[in-house]
């Protein structure tokens, strides 16, 4: 009997001397956020061009801001999900080596993962829009929205809106990351929204092995990946774990 897409999955690891993780929202459903468009997700209570885009929050950044406190009470209430902690587990034993998120949630850092490059920022800040001021998300007062700086600027996430480009530094990072990887373990993202959909394509020219865990086929199944687990991440990656030999540590943050 031939190996089971587990097995081959950890012998491809085990195999691996540069493998990354590429991970999007569906790794983090698990933790009771709710992918931003399916039903729902926040998308399906507000029109993303309407308060998910940069031009709308400089236009009334107090409307944003009533989107932006739904989303603020469900990262703070989401906690890692076994996925996440296979992740910082792999990497941890030196067979990872990092994850590039295009999460904003922060769930990588508190399982424990090091190396993690977050292509769309994150929410554990705040900074002025007007004059750039950064301060911990735990300072804004949302009392009034929008919330504002002194220099009377309204705050805003630190992470990117419909309109906005990557920061540079992100995505340097991941396009030398990728670059060098042997093994892409692409998980819960379609990878076909621009420029994430290019980590994918970037890591197969030059040769990588792509695993990608998702329940479901994505564009990427037929046309670039190697080896599908058709598995939700919460039970694909601590299974790899286990086929490896190796214990999952739940110690991060």
């Amino acid at each position: 009997m031939g190996q089971s897409v587990i097995e081959q999955a950890a012998a491809r690891l085990r195999q691996s001397s540069r493998a990354v993780a590429l991970t999007g929202a569906g790794i983090s459903v698990e933790s009771g956020i709710p992918d931003f468009r399916s039903p729902g997700g926040l998308w399906s209570k507000y029109d993303p061009l309407e308060y998910g885009d940069i031009r709308s929050f400089r236009m009334n950044p107090g409307k944003v801001w009533r989107m932006l406190v739904d989303m603020d009470r469900m990262l703070h209430d989401a906690r890692p999900n076994p996925a996440h902690y296979a992740l910082a587990s792999l990497e941890r034993e030196g067979l990872l080596k990092g994850v590039i998120t295009q999460n904003v949630d922060s769930l990588h850092q508190r399982a424990g993962s090091r190396t993690v490059v977050e292509f769309h920022g994150h929410g554990r800040t705040a900074r002025c829009d007007q004059c750039g001021r950064e301060v911990p998300r735990e300072a804004l007062k949302l009392q009034d929205l929008p919330p504002r700086c002194g220099c009377g600027g309204p705050m805003r996430p630190n992470f990117v809106f419909f309109g906005e480009g990557i920061p540079r530094s992100a995505y340097l990072q991941a396009a030398h990351m990728v670059e060098r990887c042997d093994l892409l373990l692409v998980v819960g993202t379609s990878a076909t929204v621009a420029p994430a959909s290019h980590l994918p394509l970037m890591a197969k020219s030059r040769g990588a092995f792509i695993i990608e865990v998702n329940p479901n086929e994505t564009e990427l199944t037929a046309a670039h990946t190697d080896l599908h687990l058709a598995l939700p991440a919460g039970q694909a990656l601590p299974a790899i774990v286990s086929a490896l030999g190796l214990a999952i540590h739940t110690e991060g943050k």
